[in-house]
């Protein structure tokens, strides 16, 4: 899992990666990536703000739309709220939140849903930034958590999904992994499991790095520990699922009968973006063509500068997983957010330039990225 050193520039924050230390001085290290990630929402909710003075519709209303509503319907009404059961293909974790913030606020479950987006994200720029600090520096971070926040699809980081929430897990995750923390990882992950179904990326990659170290005969226990403990959320959920449904596959079946996605190995992807390139179209199906063509160049680069494998194989995953799936073209823009570690290659550039032209590229990014969230919010017709 060896990195190439690269040097920061001169000005970096630090020159090596500071010890993560407990939560206070994890905290403490991890503030300036979180700021500057705040900084990023700030902005978007501005241009979001004048943008919906010329519109019907509030930025208050289009946080909670789309998905966020069957969110909120099951922590509402529980599962059992759709008779048709389509409410089924919505992991649990983020409707439990809901619900559990119903018990001491005084607020909306719609709004409390979009105020635990929110936060989560905050907890998502953490998590990049420590990702960042293990690998290299401090300054890596930091730009690594700024990145993430000017994304095209950013958007969603802010709305009640559960995109950030699962992203902040695996980033936690991933960096008790590189730690060779080994049950902390397992713990995270079954947690993730119970977020999203892209959580079955980040069990793959505890359970490959759990194989390895038990070949090599290191960390005793704990590898197992990590292996065992890693796919119970994911297994659990579909496990439940299934004997509410009556059919061993009944979250697959789901999937397919009531929102007709299924995977074909990225046949009906290609096809969307060859459609894209030959012909007319409206500006977020470009968007999300970039978006797929780019992750997989980000991949091939990641790759080559040997950014540590299970970094890669869980990119990986989450594009196969976004790539792979029938379900609606304008969405995997935003499936593909928690696979975060394909900007680190870009991170690594930014923090060789002098700090002043970095903050002005990232300036410029989180004004685009701020402009797309507007068009998504106001213009686009569908879910971002």
């Amino acid at each position: 899992m060896g990195v190439v050193a690269i040097p920061p520039p001169a000005r970096a924050v630090a020159a090596k990666p500071v010890a993560w230390g407990g939560f206070g001085a994890s905290l403490r290290l991890a503030w300036p990536g979180i700021v500057l990630y705040a900084a990023t929402r700030v902005l978007m909710f501005v241009v979001l703000l004048i943008w919906s003075r010329k519109t019907t519709e509030s930025v208050w209303f289009v946080l909670g739309e789309y998905d966020a509503t069957h969110y909120v319907l099951i922590a509402d009404h529980g599962y059992d709220a759709a008779p048709d059961g389509k409410e089924l293909a919505f992991f649990p974790l983020f409707p439990w939140l809901i619900r559990a913030a119903g018990l001491i606020s005084p607020f909306s479950s719609r709004s409390n849903a979009i105020v635990l987006g929110l936060l989560a994200s905050l907890f998502a720029a953490w998590g990049i930034f420590a990702v960042g600090n293990h690998l290299f520096d401090q300054w890596t971070g930091l730009l690594l958590a700024g990145l993430w926040g000017v994304v095209p699809h950013a958007l969603v980081q802010s709305m009640a999904y559960t995109e950030s929430l699962f992203t902040a897990l695996a980033a936690f995750a991933l960096v008790a992994l590189l730690r060779r923390s080994w049950v902390t990882a397992g713990l995270l992950t079954i947690v993730a499991g119970l977020c999203r179904p892209s959580a079955l990326a980040l069990i793959g990659v505890v359970g490959l790095a759990a194989l390895i170290a038990v070949v090599r005969r290191q960390d005793g226990w704990r590898p197992y520990a990590a292996a065992l403990l890693a796919p119970l959320g994911w297994l659990g959920y579909l496990w439940w699922v299934g004997t509410k449904t009556g059919r061993i596959d009944g979250w697959f079946h789901v999937q397919a009968t009531s929102w007709h996605s299924s995977f074909d190995f990225g046949v009906s992807t290609y096809q969307a973006v060859v459609r894209t390139a030959t012909s007319p179209t409206v500006l977020d199906f470009v968007i999300v063509s970039l978006v797929l063509i780019g992750a997989v160049v980000l991949l091939v680069i990641a790759a080559l500068k040997r950014v540590p494998w299970p970094l890669v194989v869980y990119s990986l995953g989450i594009v196969v997983m976004a790539v792979g799936a029938t379900n609606y073209f304008n969405a995997k823009g935003r499936l593909i957010l928690p696979a975060f570690a394909l900007l680190i290659p870009i991170a690594r550039a930014l923090a060789r330039l002098r700090p002043a032209l970095a903050a002005l590229l990232l300036t410029l990014l989180a004004t685009t990225s701020a402009a797309f969230a507007g068009y998504l919010a106001f213009i686009w017709p569908l879910s971002p």
